[in-house]
């Protein structure tokens, strides 16, 4: 039976789950909070949940161990924006959230779930992100910093690693993603103005089906209304 391991199980990461675990897959999911591994495991009968900090490594290499062997990590941890506005009127701690602390657990369940991989001789690690790692939008400054950084992170690991037989995508949601969190920003808007978490576990799964002769190391995800710029 194969395994899905998935860092930020709260929204995202807990659909992920759900659409696996359907599939006839061992699921298990990480966060940081108790609340939310005990709402995976209600939504998900006989996932496994693991509260851990990807910033701390130890937390990582704990989660590793009690998961045991996996054929598919994704990566969709985040942080709430805390500052929006020009970079001229940022405080000089607005970088500190997503240099300090998101980036770092990037970096972690990146490295380690890359070694993980290349132990077992294979498998897939995708690391979701946004729109701002492709450009950097006003208002967003301090956060597409942490978004290019994870860009160039994926992008040399998916190098490194081709010939160990793993494969390391980036997938870009370039949306806003419907959830209860951002409900009220959507209420008003039609369907195709946002993405749906069903369309990213698609591409979730469509990333891990390829082979090794076609492999995509980008993907972006953009609803039909998003403005788009290439």
């Amino acid at each position: 039976m194969p395994t899905l391991l998935v860092f930020g199980a709260r929204n995202l990461g807990r659909v992920l789950a759900s659409e696996f675990a359907a599939d006839g897959w061992r699921v298990a999911g990480v966060a940081r909070s108790e609340k939310t591994i005990r709402v995976l495991t209600e939504d998900v009968p006989g996932a496994v949940g693991v509260i851990a900090d990807a910033s701390k490594p130890a937390d990582l290499e704990r989660v590793f161990h009690d998961v045991g062997d996996v054929d598919l990590i994704v990566n969709a941890i985040t942080t709430t924006p805390t500052f929006g506005g020009p970079i001229h009127e940022a405080p000089a701690d607005a970088l500190a959230p997503y240099s300090g602390e998101l980036l770092p657990a990037i970096f972690n369940v990146l490295r380690l779930s890359g070694r993980v991989l290349v132990e077992r001789g294979g498998g897939t690690l995708i690391q979701v992100t946004g729109g701002s790692a492709r450009r950097g939008n006003p208002g967003r400054g301090p956060w597409a910093a942490a978004a290019f950084a994870t860009r160039a992170l994926v992008q040399a690991q998916a190098a490194e690693l081709r010939e160990h037989n793993v494969h390391v995508a980036l997938l870009i949601v370039d949306a806003v993603i419907e959830s209860e969190k951002t409900a009220k920003w959507l209420e008003e808007e039609p369907p195709e103005k946002s993405a749906s978490m069903q369309e990213v576990a698609d591409a979730v799964k469509y990333l891990h089906s390829q082979s090794p002769r076609g492999w995509t190391h980008e993907l972006q995800l953009t609803p039909s209304l998003e403005r788009w710029v290439p």
